[in-house]
C-alpha cells in the first residue's frame, strides 16, 4: 500500500498518543478481517475470555452489520505498520424508546499503558455524537457498553471516563448433566425439536418474547439473516414448544465445537431461552430446559451453559439455579448520557 493511500484512509485523533510508529486509520475492508481476529485472540488470556474469533464467522457478522458502516464508523490502530487495535461503534432503538449508542476498543495487552485504547474510545464517541445530531432531539440518548469482571483494563476505562455500572448478567454453568428432573410441559403444549422450515416462526415468536426484557433492542432483519448464517446453527438441537401452530416458547440450544476443542470439555448452550406471554408461569420453560439437558446430553455434552440478565423479572435466575446452574462470571452493563 503507498503512502498515498495510507495519508488518504488517515484519521486524525483529538488527542495523539506519544507513541513512535503510531498510526490510527479507517476500514480497509475484509483485509482487515485477519488483523481483528489477532487482536481478539491475542488478548484471550490477558482478558481471561473465552471468545475465539476467526476470519469466517467476522466475515458473517460484518456482512449483516445494523446502523453502522464500518467503513465510517471504525477505527484502526497501527505501530510501525504493525495493527494493534481496533474499534467500532454503532447505534439502535431500544424496546423502550430510548437511543442506544455502542462501542469497542480491542487493544493488544502490551500496549495497553500507552492511551491508544483511550484515544480510539473518544474518537468512537465523537462519531457517535455526530450521528445522533441527526436523531430526534426529545429521545433519551445513552451510551451502552459491555464489559466482562475479567476485562479489567477496559472496565477501569469505562469508570474512569464516567460511564456508570447499570446491570449485572451472569454466565453460569450446570457442572453435569446428570440428574436431569422430570418436568412434564402445561397440557396442550407439544415440544419438539426445530426445523429449519419453521425458522421464521419461530424466531418471531423469540423476538416477541424478548422484547419484555431489559434494555432489548428491536431484533432486525439484519439479525434474522445472520442467525442462520453462525456455525453452531443447528435446529436440530432446539426444544421448541408448540400450542396448536402456536409457539409458545423454545429454547435455541447449540454446540460451539471449535472452543469445546480449545477448552478440552463438552458443553452446550440452552440459550434463547424464551416463554411468549400467554404461557408464562406455568412451568413451561422449565420442562424446555430439562429436555435441553437431555438433548444435548444425547450430543455427547457433559455440562450445560447460559447467560442471564440478574436483576430479571421474570424469576429466570431462581430458575436456573433450581435446575442445576450456578454463576462462573459476571459482566457488567454501562450507562452514560450522551
Amino acid at each position: 500500500m503507498s503512502s498515498m493511500e495510507l495519508l488518504e484512509n488517515e484519521i486524525i485523533v483529538a488527542e495523539m498518543p506519544a507513541v513512535f510508529g503510531l498510526h490510527f486509520r479507517g476500514f480497509q475492508g475484509k483485509s482487515d478481517y485477519p488483523h481483528m481476529v489477532a487482536i481478539i485472540n491475542g488478548s484471550q488470556a490477558a482478558d481471561q475470555s473465552e471468545w475465539h474469533a476467526s476470519v469466517e464467522e467476522t466475515a458473517t457478522d460484518y456482512a449483516h452489520l445494523t446502523n453502522c458502516d464500518p467503513y465510517t464508523d471504525m477505527i484502526f490502530a497501527e505501530v510501525n505498520g504493525d495493527v494493534v487495535g481496533y474499534g467500532r461503534c454503532w447505534w439502535n432503538n431500544q424496546i423502550d424508546g430510548a437511543i442506544a449508542y455502542y462501542f469497542f476498543a480491542h487493544l493488544l495487552p502490551e500496549w495497553r499503558e500507552t492511551g491508544i485504547r483511550l484515544a480510539m474510545m473518544r474518537h468512537l464517541k465523537q462519531r457517535l455524537r455526530q450521528i445522533a445530531a441527526a436523531h430526534p432531539v426529545e429521545q433519551k440518548k445513552l451510551f451502552v457498553n459491555w464489559g466482562m469482571q475479567t476485562e479489567t483494563h477496559w472496565i477501569n476505562l469505562l469508570q474512569a471516563e464516567g460511564h456508570k455500572i447499570v446491570r449485572y448478567g451472569l454466565d453460569m454453568v450446570r457442572p453435569n448433566l446428570e440428574n436431569i428432573p422430570h418436568c412434564p410441559p402445561p397440557d396442550g403444549i407439544e415440544i419438539r425439536r426445530g426445523t429449519l422450515a419453521e425458522w421464521r416462526q419461530i424466531w418471531e415468536g423469540a423476538r416477541e418474547a424478548f422484547r419484555d426484557h431489559w434494555g432489548m433492542s428491536e431484533w432486525s432483519e439484519e439479525n434474522f439473516a445472520a442467525w442462520s448464517k453462525n456455525p453452531t446453527f443447528n435446529p436440530d438441537l432446539w426444544q421448541v414448544a408448540w400450542a396448536g401452530d402456536e409457539v409458545a416458547g423454545g429454547v435455541l440450544n447449540f454446540i460451539d465445537q471449535k472452543e469445546n476443542e480449545m477448552f478440552e470439555r463438552q458443553r452446550g448452550y440452552t440459550e434463547t431461552i424464551f416463554v411468549r406471554r400467554p404461557w408464562r408461569g406455568q412451568g413451561l420453560a422449565k420442562a424446555l430446559i430439562a429436555r435441553s439437558f437431555q438433548v444435548l446430553k444425547d450430543a455427547g455434552m457433559t455440562e450445560a451453559a447460559l447467560g442471564v440478565d440478574a436483576e430479571n423479572l421474570s424469576g429466570a435466575l431462581h430458575l436456573y439455579r433450581k435446575m442445576g446452574f450456578a454463576e462462573v462470571k459476571r459482566g457488567m452493563t454501562f450507562h452514560k448520557p450522551l
